[in-house]
């Protein structure tokens, strides 16, 4: 059950993991629809694992972030649609210069409802790529939110080299192919 100060009835959750949280994060807090992304870790062994534990590779996690999403104007789909566009999905146990099992791309799927949208939107996206997807798609168990400095890191740190190297790149991409999907009056940090 969502819990938080505003009211959450008709919202739903989607845990996805695309490499870097920072980079995952800054994208989705620019998408209508979407009323909250945090920054976290999912898929591993250790309950509420540190950053460090989980950078060291050792504790199965994935870094992740949670979309809290109204599904009257985003779907879960859309959302997966946005997701694989801005990172590489066929590239396993890294994106970029991030390597090890925690940046993996990774769906956590909460019902059969999602697991369904997420294979059969692998399934069409690959039927349009010739490398093979890697993507994870697997049941959420459970979502630890990361340490509080990397909560809305891009917005906090876009003048840091990896900001303006990574994520700035994504958040053209971003702007370029899904304009009419972010909010309105939302500076994107520059």
């Amino acid at each position: 059950m969502l819990q938080d100060a505003k009211s959450t009835v008709g919202l739903e959750q989607a845990t996805i993991g695309g490499g870097c949280f920072w980079c995952t994060e800054a994208i989705f807090e620019q998408i209508e629809g979407v009323e909250k992304v945090e920054s976290g870790y999912s898929g591993g062994n250790l309950p509420n694992p540190s950053y460090g534990q989980v950078c060291s590779g050792t504790t199965g996690h994935a870094e992740v972030v949670q979309i809290t999403f109204n599904p009257k104007k985003i779907t879960f789909k859309e959302i997966l649609e946005i997701f694989f566009a801005m990172h590489d999905p066929t590239s396993l146990n890294r994106q970029g210069a991030d390597v090890g099992t925690q940046y993996r791309s990774a769906i956590f799927y909460r019902s059969d409802e999602q697991r369904r949208v997420a294979e059969q939107t692998i399934k069409e996206i690959q039927a349009r790529i010739n490398k093979k997807i890697v993507t994870q798609v697997v049941p959420y168990e459970a979502f630890y939110r990361a340490e509080d400095y990397h909560q809305s890191y891009y917005q906090q740190n876009s003048r840091q080299p990896y900001c303006q190297l990574v994520i700035d790149p994504k958040m053209i991409k971003l702007r370029q192919y899904y304009q009419t999907r972010l909010k309105v009056n939302q500076p994107i940090a520059k």
